[in-house]
């Protein structure tokens, strides 16, 4: 049940969510106060544009992607933990299994592995079915595609029923507790990375952040120089960056949730 709500409950939070309840108030305030519902929807308009700005996303986006900017030097470690996320499975007409927008999670495993900054792969991920039909995990998706980069299969450990983030810490734990593993390099999204990071150190890992699939860079061009056309451009709504914005309240939702759960 935890898992169903903490699915559902956040839409109602997000900026999409809040602006359906926002017009489904105004929808049923229109007759009889008339005024009210006016207002619901002028707020609901405001929400949804400064929920969709490049500049506004950007922000909220790089407060948590920043946080961890050292990709560069990483030490060497016991094991690589990469986190799930970032594999859809192989339905028809899906020649094979194919990379979400996340996948830089196995792909900068992987390299992390072949650079040899660890002699062990853990994937840790299950994949949510809702009662669908059993389907193969997320982790085991990931063991394919690590091996179809060069990793071989001795060096691969799988952890194939997390459904969340401190489920990814706390199975991980346990099937690294006979080889005393505790020294980590963490692998996961840079937005995800602040939240997983607390989780992993609170179960007694020694975790290193080892941060991809960034959204926010550094921009070489200089603001000064950009063109009335593209500043303009930046400020209309986009979907992405509503997308985007989106993700980054997630986190700090469950920063909150699992602080609040004494998981952080």
């Amino acid at each position: 049940m935890f898992l169903f709500l903490s699915k559902l409950l956040p839409q109602l939070l997000y900026p999409l969510g809040l602006v359906c309840v926002l017009l489904i108030a105004a929808l049923v305030l229109l007759k009889r106060r008339p005024r009210w519902a006016a207002r619901a929807i002028a707020l609901a308009l405001a929400l949804l544009l400064v929920s969709s700005n490049n500049w506004v996303a950007a922000r909220v986006i790089r407060s948590l992607e920043w946080r961890y900017q050292d990709t560069t030097n990483l030490p060497k470690a016991e094991a690589i933990v990469v986190l799930g996320g970032a594999i859809r499975p192989q339905l028809p007409p899906r020649p094979w299994i194919e990379v979400a927008e996340e996948g830089d999670r196995v792909i900068h495993g992987a390299r992390l592995y072949l650079a040899g900054k660890a002699p062990l792969l853990v994937l840790s991920g299950g994949r949510i079915t809702w009662g669908q039909g059993k389907s193969r995990s997320e982790a085991e998706d990931m063991a394919e595609l690590a091996r179809a980069l060069g990793v071989p299969a001795s060096a691969i450990l799988l952890e194939p029923d997390a459904l969340n983030t401190i489920e990814n810490a706390t199975k991980t734990k346990a099937l690294l507790a006979d080889r005393g593993i505790e020294r980590i390099l963490l692998v996961t999204s840079a937005m995800h990375m602040p939240r997983a990071l607390a989780i992993f150190k609170k179960q007694g890992f020694a975790a290193i952040p080892a941060s991809t699939d960034f959204h926010v860079v550094r921009n070489p061009v200089d603001p000064s120089t950009t063109t009335w056309q593209g500043r303009a451009l930046g400020l209309a709504p986009q979907t992405e960056s509503l997308h985007y914005l989106t993700r980054a309240l997630k986190e700090y939702f469950g920063m909150v949730v699992y602080w609040l759960k004494g998981w952080l």
